[in-house]
């Protein structure tokens, strides 16, 4: 029996990854940074902190403090915030109407730690999801893809077992860290990496969008 589906936010709620791509590429340009729309796709679901610190240990062989790459994903926030507002992913209302009809909870697992995303979150989708039932970046010292978001996820649901719950991902870093919780995890190809990017993370089984996700979920449920 299912008792919770985990979302990510990015890539899965809303239509965004796009807008991060060019928060990423702009910000960290000003910080002698060379970051690519690929890898901001390829780090998607990593806390942003975690994924500056990276890029510079990379580029520029130093480490940095978690404090000085906050300052620099700032700035990345900045530029975000500054972009249209992404648009709901089509099919996800549907897909959680179906969810919450069946008595299932909702939760939502995101590497980010932006408040304003996160109020976005109560405000389009508040009738399924409730603010204790959200994770964030600051809830964990670890990011994806290490398991330790999902399994605050599982706490948060209700102190779940991870056979209780569905992960719904559309970034490898995320399914792999759906996978490490020990969690069934959909993958649905929202972006522009190839289908065999998100199944060798090890998805077990792969949409194509939210959509067809949706259109197939009482037969995905109904065989787990």
């Amino acid at each position: 029996m299912k008792r919770a589906v985990l979302f990510d936010m990015d890539g899965v709620l809303y239509d965004s990854m796009g807008n991060h791509a060019v928060a990423w590429v702009q910000s960290m340009k000003k910080f002698g940074i060379t970051m690519t729309t690929d890898d901001a796709y390829a780090t998607e679901g990593a806390r942003g902190v975690d994924t500056i610190r990276y890029m510079v240990k990379q580029q520029q062989g130093r480490e940095i403090t978690e404090e000085e790459s906050q300052l620099m994903y700032d700035e990345k926030t900045r530029i975000f915030h500054s972009l249209p507002e992404a648009p709901i992913m089509p099919g996800i209302l549907s897909l959680m109407e179906q969810i919450d009809a069946a008595g299932i909870g909702i939760g939502v697992v995101t590497g980010s730690g932006q408040r304003p995303l996160i109020q976005r979150i109560l405000r389009d989708f508040g009738k399924y999801v409730s603010p204790e039932h959200i994770v964030t970046a600051y809830d964990v010292k670890r990011g994806k893809p290490h398991p330790d978001p999902y399994l605050m996820g599982l706490q948060k649901a209700g102190h779940l077992q991870p056979s209780e719950a569905i992960v719904v991902e559309n970034a490898p870093l995320g399914v792999r860290a759906g996978v490490a919780a020990g969690i069934y995890t959909i993958a649905v190809n929202t972006g522009p990496l190839a289908d065999k990017v998100l199944l060798d993370a090890g998805a077990n089984i792969l949409f194509p969008t939210m959509i067809a996700l949706s259109d197939s979920w009482k037969e995905v449920l109904s065989k787990l």
